[in-house]
């Protein structure tokens, strides 16, 4: 089993937040929740002097969900002077070794023990701090808008290929008009028309929970290719990360 969160995140010191989500996904994640990776978000400290991550797993988690022990969990973390320039890798590994109990290490940064408590638990030297346990889902997402959006660029895609209105990267060309209309509708979850939907724009993910690691890395062990940092996390059978 192996999940990776496939979109890169990319973050300077001092600059705003990144982030992206995946809440639906294979058969083979869902199978497996405390695997399946939800939203990766990255942000440096207001000192830029560490640099703070969060992967959720487990979509839709009940209160009693728990981490497994047969999940390892990655977050690789690249450096580089500017893009496109090479980069320095580095990767921080956790493995919960029982229910209650997690180890990770970062270059000879290690940490273990209970992570539950909000102020997490620390490497000795102070460069690594963790938390697990369950959260509120953070994510605001319009699904109704989302779909019905979709559904109505999809059911125009003939009339907009007869009429060579879809450009080489296969994106159709709309006029202002329409371009506004489903931008309301992925807002306000209305559908086309007024068939259906919200009336003002909902958060489907209200009121659920997930998983959350909560990490936070002093620069100095992930930055010697450059202040350019590029995130991304990953998860796989216990043993499967190196």
């Amino acid at each position: 089993m192996k999940k990776t969160y496939g979109l890169a995140l990319a973050v300077l010191a001092g600059s705003l937040p990144a982030l992206a989500a995946d809440h639906v996904d294979s058969p083979a994640a869902i199978a497996e929740p405390t695997a399946d990776i939800t939203d990766v978000y990255t942000w440096m400290t207001h000192d830029a002097e560490m640099l703070n991550v969060v992967v959720d797993v487990a979509p839709f988690a009940g209160d009693a969900a728990e981490f497994s022990t047969a999940t390892q969990y990655a977050v690789h973390i690249a450096s580089s002077m500017a893009y496109g320039e090479e980069s320095t890798r580095n990767m921080l590994v956790c493995q919960f070794y029982t229910e209650d109990a997690i180890e990770c290490w970062l270059g000879d940064a290690y940490v273990e023990g209970d992570p539950r408590d909000p102020a997490g638990i620390t490497s000795e030297d102070g460069s690594l701090r963790v938390f697990a346990g369950l959260r509120d889902d953070p994510f605001f997402f319009e699904l109704n808008g989302f779909q019905a959006t979709v559904k109505s660029v999809v059911d125009a895609v003939p009339t907009l290929v007869e009429n060579d209105l879809i450009d080489a990267d296969g994106c159709p060309l709309l006029d202002a008009e329409t371009g506004a209309a489903l931008r309301a509708q992925l807002m306000s979850g209305a559908a086309m028309e007024g068939e259906g939907g919200a009336p003002g724009a909902s958060d489907t993910f209200a009121g659920q929970n997930v998983l959350s690691l909560v990490f936070q890395i002093d620069k100095e062990l992930v930055n010697s290719g450059g202040d350019l940092l590029s995130v991304w996390a990953s998860t796989h059978a216990a043993g499967g990360a190196s």
